[in-house]
């Protein structure tokens, strides 16, 4: 089985166009969560600060990307740029692309029915279909890379992201890839998917609070993620940095309830994640976490950690990016793993930003005070969903020479 190692790293947040960004905006506390102003109702999201994307792509690109495509193509270019990838130099048909969605080209549909329906047009753009369909971010981004390998897309709500960069994970372990883009991107911030998600009356009012008493629900975000995946044999031939190790992925199925978590699915998922990695639970000392701010997520969350690591658990430090940025959907795992990553690289842990008292049913160590100086060698990422799905991906340190 092939070692697999992250040699790129590039996002988009609501911080801005970026990691930097990002990681500037984690560990100085910030929270990027305010009131967008084309949304309707009282409700504040997670959105990319305004003018951010103006002059990043050509009248005619902009005709056929969707703003979820966007995100991806910009993360896309920033992870390359990062591995140093001469695409010259490799095999384009062992490239591959692995990317998750949960609402694919939401923002253009909308877009269409408002011409519909409002405006009353008879036909609606041309590029419609290319712009909506849930495979343009992973077609976009084989297309101008020249990646001939396979370009899949999953879609499984909220770990669609995190299971993308899994899946990837095992096409490079068992060979059948050199190297793979790994990510996801979703723009949700239209009025269709907030009055949807509005109807389900699991957003907070005001901020994001995982874990803390008094926690309202989940706030939505947008955004996109993209890694460079490389088996470590191949990054090594190419001289390649590496940044992290992916040691382990765990995936499972509740097959319970369509909405409700539970305990057992995302204890199983950590467990998984663990035992393909080889490390002992003890030597695990991070759980980024899914952490959306509802009351009973952060609950089964914080039991499943205390049912898999036992007396461990009071020693691991648990935070949630969500509290920063919002939950960007299918490409929430993908970012706060980014957060996670440059964690280890920075030697500091962002913090569960917005916590108020703490919750009886959630007794774990949140990182509240602030962005926190520690050495992390092995830490897991979390990231559960509607449907009962439930992923954690188990990661570390990149090994320095001679270790």
């Amino acid at each position: 089985m092939n070692e697999v190692v992250i040699t790129g790293v590039g996002c988009v947040s609501p911080f801005g166009i970026g990691r930097q960004a990002l990681w500037d905006g984690l560990t100085q506390a910030h929270c990027a969560i305010a009131r967008v102003p084309w949304l309707p109702g009282s409700c504040n999201a997670g959105a990319l600060p305004e003018q951010a994307l103006e002059g990043r792509f050509s009248a005619n690109e902009l005709l056929m990307f969707d703003r979820s495509t966007q995100f991806a193509l910009l993360a896309g270019r920033e992870a390359l740029d990062m591995a140093a990838l001469d695409m010259a130099a490799v095999d384009a048909h062992r490239c591959a692309v692995y990317m998750g969605t949960a609402v694919g080209g939401s923002d253009s549909l909308h877009s269409a029915y408002l011409d519909l329906y409002q405006a009353g047009s008879q036909t609606l753009a041309p590029w419609t279909v290319p712009r909506v369909m849930a495979n343009a971010a992973a077609s976009h981004l084989s297309l101008r890379h020249g990646f001939k390998g396979p370009a899949m897309t999953l879609s499984t709500a909220c770990a669609s992201s995190t299971q993308a960069i899994g899946e990837a994970y095992r096409l490079l372990r068992h060979g059948d890839a050199d190297l793979v883009l790994a990510g996801g991107t979703d723009a949700c911030l239209n009025p269709l998917v907030w009055k949807a998600w509005e109807a389900l009356r699991a957003m907070a009012p005001d901020t994001c609070r995982p874990f803390s008493a008094g926690r309202r629900g989940m706030v939505l975000g947008e955004g996109g993620g993209v890694l460079v995946m490389e088996t470590l044999a191949h990054a090594q031939a190419r001289g390649a940095p590496v940044l992290a190790r992916v040691l382990g992925y765990g995936v499972n199925s509740d097959a319970g309830d369509l909405l409700k978590p539970s305990v057992d699915g995302p204890a199983l998922a950590m467990r998984q994640a663990m035992a393909s990695s080889g490390l002992a639970p003890e030597s695990f000392t991070y759980i980024n976490a899914h952490g959306t701010g509802t009351l009973l997520n952060d609950r089964c969350e914080t039991a499943a950690i205390r049912k898999v690591f036992g007396a461990h658990a009071d020693r691991l430090q648990v935070s949630s990016v969500k509290s920063a940025i919002g939950h960007l959907m299918g490409a929430a795992g993908v970012v706060e793993l980014i957060g996670g990553l440059m964690a280890t690289l920075q030697e500091r842990i962002p913090p569960t930003l917005n916590y108020q008292a703490a919750d009886a049913e959630c007794d774990l160590d949140y990182v509240t005070e602030g962005a926190r100086p520690a050495r992390v060698d092995a830490w897991l990422k979390n990231s559960f969903a509607f449907g009962g799905l439930n992923v954690s991906l188990a990661l570390g340190r990149a090994v320095e020479a001679g270790q």
